[in-house]
């Protein structure tokens, strides 16, 4: 947690010296990077909320996106990640949206993927997406990644 924490504390500053806000909705990491969001002090300057959107169900609640809209989609996907992260920004009137979606392990998901793949997606100005593969079956292990990788894509973007 200490290395999500130490990457989150370069993203607040960034943050709180610009006066921007963020929203997370995350699903394999579970939290983990709202987590880390929280772990600094001040983050009520910029945190305004999160979602972990682990089920269909969650997402047609929490993000109010309902099943026609992810016609032609799937939900461990680059379109998925801009939409969740864009969603989550319109819900919380934010200046960014962060979002993760992915397979944990040990096994992959019902769609096909592997355990270690997962999308992050990003809603700010503009959007941007990516994904991880870690090869990797370990459950915690991949959260962690996927958290840490999640928060150092967020880290890029706002520098750019």
């Amino acid at each position: 947690m200490k290395e999500l924490v130490a990457i989150a504390e370069q993203i607040a500053a960034r943050l709180i010296e610009r006066r921007q806000t963020i929203a997370v909705a995350e699903s394999s990491t579970g939290g983990l990077i709202s987590a880390a969001l929280l772990a600094v002090p001040g983050a009520s300057a910029y945190f305004l909320g999160g979602a972990v959107v682990y089920t269909r169900d969650a997402r047609r609640i929490l993000m109010d996106i309902p099943d026609d809209a992810m016609k032609g989609s799937r939900s461990a996907s680059e379109p998925y990640a801009k939409l969740l992260a864009t969603q989550i920004r319109q819900r919380f009137s934010t200046d960014w949206g962060l979002s993760e979606t992915g397979a944990t392990g040990p096994t992959g998901n019902r769609y096909g993927d592997n355990a270690g793949h997962s999308c992050m997606g990003i809603a700010g100005v503009e959007q941007s997406a990516m994904t991880l593969e870690t090869g990797s079956s370990d459950r915690l292990g991949n959260m962690h990644v996927f958290a840490s990788t999640a928060l150092n894509f967020l880290l890029q973007n706002l520098s750019r």
